[in-house]
């Protein structure tokens, strides 16, 4: 397996992973290049079952928990269904200027505290423990309303996709 090729291909997917557990760009940008470190180191024991993306994931899944266990903070588990696979699609998708207007558009549309609770993780790239804090909720309620108002983005991308 060559590792450059492995690096070029995954190394946005990683990044972007990353940048959604730990909501601060220079710590995302840290732990992707100590998830690459540790892919190099034991690449030679990589069995192949998974796929290699999986295993990348799962690494840099690792590296942020023990960053934060590290740091002393409660090292929470990422939610799977909210980061692992949508994530990086999403964000990729928002990056764009047109699609960007479209999201907003959406936004304008949304209810709250749907419409707040995205624009401050998204746009103000706040901690869903702040975002929590701000409203007198747990981060759990955070995470939770961060997640319904992407689904609500998503749909409404699907159905002026399918018009």
């Amino acid at each position: 397996m060559d590792f450059d090729q492995i690096y070029n291909d995954y190394f946005q997917d990683v990044f972007y992973y990353l940048r959604g557990l730990s909501s601060n760009k220079e710590i995302a940008e840290d732990l992707t290049q100590d998830t690459f470190v540790k892919a190099m180191k034991f690449l030679d024991k990589y069995d192949g079952r998974k796929d290699i993306r999986a295993w990348l994931f799962t690494i840099a899944k690792n590296s942020f928990i023990d960053r934060y266990r590290k740091e002393n903070h409660y090292a929470r588990e990422p939610q799977t269904e909210v980061f692992a696979d949508s994530e990086p699609c999403f964000i990729e998708k928002i990056m764009d200027q047109a699609d960007a207007f479209q999201v907003h558009k959406i936004l304008h549309e949304m209810s709250e505290p749907y419409k707040e609770v995205f624009s401050l993780r998204t746009f103000g790239e706040l901690p869903f423990e702040q975002i929590g804090t701000l409203f007198g909720k747990s981060a759990g309620w955070a995470r939770v309303s961060y997640y319904r108002a992407k689904q609500i983005i998503l749909k409404c991308w699907e159905d002026a996709d399918n018009e």
